[in-house]
Parts: structure tokens; sequence; C-alpha cells
């Protein structure tokens, strides 16, 4: 059997995208997310999967679910860090709440899923993390300024980490996608940010990236030899000028 891959934000999106890709390739894969009964719908397709409700905030959680995974299909080779939301407003007027969620889940989750897998990696000079940021994560945008600095830290903490795992062989990669068909924009509170939003994406006709393009050059990175990295990938729909 391959080696296991842990997605977290399994449910539907990238995620989804992406786990579909490698059952279809044959791996084991620990489906990650809030979202159980989504998760489980998924597994069933699936060839050899485990589900797990997880909060990617809740390290020991996080960390209770990855062991026993492990336990059962070998070590974690591939962390993709996917989880993630995007709460858009205007600093002035909106939630503090709303920053802190994303900065917990757009960074410590990421911190929390890689600490907990990356002493086992340096020790076999082999494994990968993958971490799913944004175009955000290297430009601003209007109504953006939390989702911004929660996306230039995953960029930032994503190179620092390469830098530190370089010498022992392991992998840290990046993918930052512009906009696309997911579901987060069901989470946006602000009536105008959104408004907005759907404007900027009406002067691209509408079209913005599918996922399973981003799934595919997830697959592409892995795939290549333990001693290449692509150390980042923007990736967007041709039409988005921005």
């Amino acid at each position: 059997m391959k080696k296991l891959v842990v997605i977290t934000g399994a449910s539907s999106g990238f995620g989804q995208e992406i786990a579909k890709i490698f059952n279809a390739d044959g791996f084991p894969i620990l489906l990650l997310g809030r979202r159980l009964e989504k998760l489980t719908a998924l597994a069933e397709t699936f060839d050899h999967a485990m589900v797990a409700e997880v909060d990617v905030t809740n390290q020991e959680q996080f960390a209770a679910a990855i062991h026993k995974a492990e336990a059962q299909y070998g070590p974690t080779d591939l962390l993709v860090n996917n989880a993630g939301v995007m709460l858009l407003g205007n600093v002035q007027n909106q939630d503090p709440q709303e920053w802190q969620t994303m900065l917990d889940t757009n960074v410590m989750g990421i911190l929390n899923g890689t600490q907990i897998v990356l002493d086992g990696m340096r020790e076999r000079q082999h494994g990968t993390i993958l971490n799913m940021s944004s175009l955000a994560g290297k430009k601003t945008f209007v109504n953006h300024a939390a989702y911004v600095a929660s996306k230039f830290g995953v960029h930032g903490l994503s190179e620092t980490l390469r830098e530190e795992n370089a010498a022992q062989n392991v992998r840290i990669m990046l993918v930052a996608p512009g906009a696309a068909e997911t579901e987060l924009l069901t989470h946006i509170t602000s009536d105008t940010a959104l408004k907005d939003y759907e404007a900027w994406k009406a002067t691209m006709g509408g079209i913005t990236l599918d996922p399973k393009h981003v799934a595919e050059t997830v697959k592409f990175m892995y795939d290549m030899p333990q001693e290449v990295n692509i150390r980042e990938v923007d990736i967007a729909a041709t039409k988005q000028d921005a």
C-alpha cells in the first residue's frame, strides 16, 4: 500500500478534490474536517480511508486523529494543510471575532498540523507538508485585510519551515489559488463585502478557478521525487487580472 495522505478541510472544495485524486491513485487517506457526515459520505466512495471530526485549532484532537490513522496505515508522508476560512469585511466595522477565527484556523491550524507530523518526517528524512494559501498571501485586496494578514502569515511560515527542514530532506510546499468555486463565500457575514466580491467576479465573466485543477497541481507537486521541491505555485483563472 502507498503512504498515508492526511488532508484537512476535506469535506468540500480543494480538500475534497485533492482527496479524490489521491484516492484514484491508490493512496490511503485520512479525511479531516468539522462536518463528519460529509466526510463519511466521501470516504464511503474510497478504497482506503479514515475520517475524523477535527477542529484544526485543537492540537490534541488533531494529533489523536493522525496517530490513529498512522497506526493503521503507517507514517504520514503528505500533510495537506487545507482547512481555512475567508471572512471578508472592512477593518473599520468588522467583528474582531472574525479576525481571530481566521488567524486561528488559517495560521494556527497549519502550525498545529505541522508540529504533529514534522518530527517523524525529519527522522525518516522523507515527507511533504503542503500548505494551502491564497493569492491574498502575496497581494492585497479591498475588504480582505484580516484574511490577507492570515495568508501572508501562511506564506511566511511556509518559507521559514522550508529553510529549517531542507537539510532533513523534508519538503514544504505552498499553493496559492486565486478566486475559486468553493464554499468560502458562504461564510461571509458582510453584505457589502460580498456584493463587492461578486461584482469583481463578474468582471472575469463569472469564471473562477475549478478546484479540480488545484488538486491536479497538488498531485503533480507531490509526485516529484523527494529530492525535488516545487516550493510555490500560484494558480488562478486566466481572466483573473488581480
